[in-house]
């Protein structure tokens, strides 16, 4: 296997900050990788550096893609006579909320999926929850004052910000019904080839219910306390885009060997 990172903007043999540690992580553990320019990428150039070589598996680690984009990255993997971990079916999968969701409805906040286009006030308003969370199909907004509104009178301005501060509205709005968590209780786990791993601790059994209806290769889910003690899946995605919150670079490391190149 070899692992696909994303290259600094200033220093093209360097990868980008944000991974260094993890870049630095991996080869430690025994893997090979290669870095690419995303700047040269998205103006339609790919070029992977060292070449990907012929017949690998490729795992790509970096910056969240559009459906377009990372169709485009397996295209350019596939052209390379390599082959890439997540084809595009399976990399949306777990990065689109909707294609998860009715999957594991028990075990997340009941959540409503609507076009880009729909009168969004007028949707929430026939809900009827009084407390609602909204995002795209990917993201939350994690700036201004974020994606909880309480007031319909909101509903246009955290629209307004989801464009300003994220460019477009990701496939449409998802709007979750609120529900009340034990704050700093939020833990990622990481699934490789249907084996959960935790950064401290055991791996709950939400998760093991994950990976008995999820099939991707590699995913990430987020689990929370509600403050009535049950345990809640508030988020998945895909693992290739999905940051190490809580993981230290080494532990992720070792976690993606034991998976991936078999080791004990």
């Amino acid at each position: 296997m070899r692992l696909l990172y994303p290259s600094s903007p200033l220093r093209s043999r360097q990868p980008d900050e944000q991974y260094q540690a993890e870049f630095e992580a991996v080869q430690s553990e025994g893997f090979e990788v290669s870095l690419f320019s995303v700047e040269e990428f998205q103006s339609g150039v790919f070029k992977a550096s060292p070449p990907l070589p012929a017949g690998a598996t490729v795992l790509y680690r970096g910056w969240m893609l559009s459906k377009d984009e990372y169709s485009s990255l397996v295209a350019a993997i596939q052209r390379a006579d390599s082959h890439p971990l997540s084809g595009a079916a399976d990399y949306l999968a777990c990065h689109y909320l909707p294609n998860w969701y009715p999957l594991l409805t028990e075990f997340t906040p009941e959540t409503h999926v609507y076009p880009v286009d729909c009168d969004l006030a007028v949707e929430l308003r026939a809900l009827g929850w009084g407390k609602y969370f909204i995002k795209d199909y990917v993201k939350s907004l994690k700036t201004s004052g974020g994606s909880r509104i309480a007031k319909l009178d909101d509903v246009d301005l955290v629209v307004s910000e989801m464009r300003r501060f994220r460019g477009t509205i990701e496939g449409g709005f998802c709007v979750r019904r609120v529900e009340e968590f034990v704050p700093k209780s939020e833990r990622r786990h990481f699934v490789f080839d249907g084996k959960p791993y935790a950064p401290t601790g055991e791996v709950p059994e939400i998760v093991y219910q994950c990976v008995s209806r999820i099939k991707s290769r590699f995913y990430s889910v987020d689990v929370i306390q509600r403050t009535d003690g049950a345990l809640r899946i508030v988020e998945m995605g895909d693992g290739q885009v999905s940051d190490l919150v809580g993981w230290a670079p080494e532990q992720f490391a070792k976690a993606l060997a034991q998976a991936f190149l078999k080791l004990n």
